[in-house]
């Protein structure tokens, strides 16, 4: 079947409007990986597991906005309380009660966040992580992982995409502070965090490497770094981003008994609406504290002008509130993203390795002789066309939908059908 003519034929509506928006933003998107061939689907609303577009068309929706809608799209909890708040207004720019109200929740459920500061996207939270670690410790660089993505700061756009030797962007300074170490060899990064020791200022790992492939780093792996970091009095940060409150009411690093001294979060804790936070040790943390310093005694760490604003603050607290309260949640979508990477692994039988932990997984289709994913080289090493066209005939011609070459996030709002009907599917490529 031609999937392409199928999708140019349901998507007439959103051809148009995406040209328009080509007219206007640079390759007609506001986020480079939103942007697919021929052109993206344009959405007019969305609701539960479902985006539709404007022509109409209804998609089971796997990417979940950037993976972070856990309790699917407009959730009716949320959504009253936003409305709630809106009635009183969405923008302040002073302290107010909603930020002391998430704050809690998270300080309870994060046992590092004894102080917390907000921002408004996951780039800012780990641009001032790693910042801090340079204030706190006199030093400069960085290590990172192979294959981790951080956001756009140029602190840490290094490494991101195979091949991993060559720079990320033009433009970007000081790449020789960024080291880069692979995932889960933990003999071959001691030997790289070693040589530059007397330099480290702090290491920056995903417990789950998350756009690298959907890898869960080995727990001895982790512990590792971690040993090495508080020896070498370097920092020890871990980006839960896409990890906190995914898979636990918390954090991932409690389960893998370890000690971070900064943690940064995202997605889920805005509940849908703009978010980053950066949390850490009261000791870390107060060198952001500008009162009565010298400039040379402070971490400059800002916020911006939305930070904290009372819409993401309110929408952050009624998600994380929920997720407490409702903690089968965490139980119901764990146990359907073990389901769908056992039954999607069954049905290439042997031409695919399916990564992944709880709720999230990915699809790799194996060539070049891999045949387990350990890391972000494993991933470059397989056949990453085949999983855009798996993705892009599951949108054209079954009405589910996966951002192509990305992996899959599972929400309160699907069902075991659901994952029934996108097995299916798989078997059809």
């Amino acid at each position: 079947m031609n999937y392409l003519s199928q999708y140019k034929k349901k998507t007439r509506k959103s051809a148009k409007l995406f040209s328009k928006s080509k007219k206007l933003h640079v390759n007609g998107v506001s986020h480079n990986i939103r942007f697919y061939e021929p052109y993206p689907f344009v959405v007019k609303k969305s609701l539960g597991k479902n985006l539709i577009d404007v022509d109409d068309n209804k998609y089971t929706d796997y990417w979940m906005g950037h993976w972070s809608l856990i309790l699917g799209h407009g959730p009716k909890k949320v959504k009253d309380s936003l409305k709630n708040q809106i009635d009183k207004s969405w923008m302040y720019g002073t302290v107010n009660e909603q930020t002391i109200l998430l704050s809690e929740l998270i300080s309870k459920a994060v046992p590092v966040a004894e102080k917390i500061r907000y921002v408004t996207s996951g780039t800012e939270a780990t641009m001032y992580a790693v910042r801090l670690a340079r204030s706190v410790t006199g030093k400069k660089i960085i290590a990172k992982i192979d294959g981790g993505w951080h956001g756009y700061t140029s602190d840490l756009l290094k490494s991101v995409n195979w091949p991993f030797t060559e720079s990320e962007s033009s433009g970007v300074v000081n790449e020789d502070q960024i080291v880069s170490i692979p995932y889960n060899d933990l003999e071959k990064s001691i030997v790289i965090l070693k040589k530059y020791s007397k330099s480290l200022a702090g290491v920056i790992i995903e417990p789950v490497l998350g756009g690298g492939g959907c890898i869960p780093a080995e727990p001895d792996y982790l512990k590792g770094i971690q040993e090495f970091c508080k020896k070498n009095n370097s920092l020890f940060i871990l980006d839960e981003i896409v990890t906190g409150f995914r898979f636990r009411f918390g954090c991932l690093y409690p389960t893998m008994k370890l000690n971070p001294d900064i943690v940064t979060l995202g997605k889920i804790v805005g509940g849908g609406m703009a978010i980053g936070v950066i949390c850490g040790k009261k000791e870390i943390m107060q060198m952001a504290d500008t009162t009565g310093k010298k400039k040379s005694e402070r971490s400059y760490v800002g916020g911006g002008t939305f930070s904290a604003n009372p819409a993401s603050m309110t929408s952050g607290f009624a998600t994380l509130n929920q997720l407490k309260t409702k903690k089968s949640i965490y139980s119901k979508i764990n146990s359907l993203g073990e389901f769908a990477r056992k039954e999607i692994t069954k049905v290439f039988d042997g031409q695919v390795a399916v990564s992944g932990k709880g709720s999230l997984f990915m699809t790799h289709f194996l060539k070049n002789g891999i045949t387990e994913i350990k890391n972000a080289v494993d991933v470059a090493k397989c056949d990453s066309s085949m999983l855009t066209k798996y993705h892009f005939k599951m949108t054209a011609h079954d009405g589910i939908f996966f951002l192509p070459g990305k992996l899959g996030a599972i929400s309160d709002a699907h069902t075991k059908d659901d994952i029934k009907k996108m097995i299916k599917a798989s078997e059809n490529l």
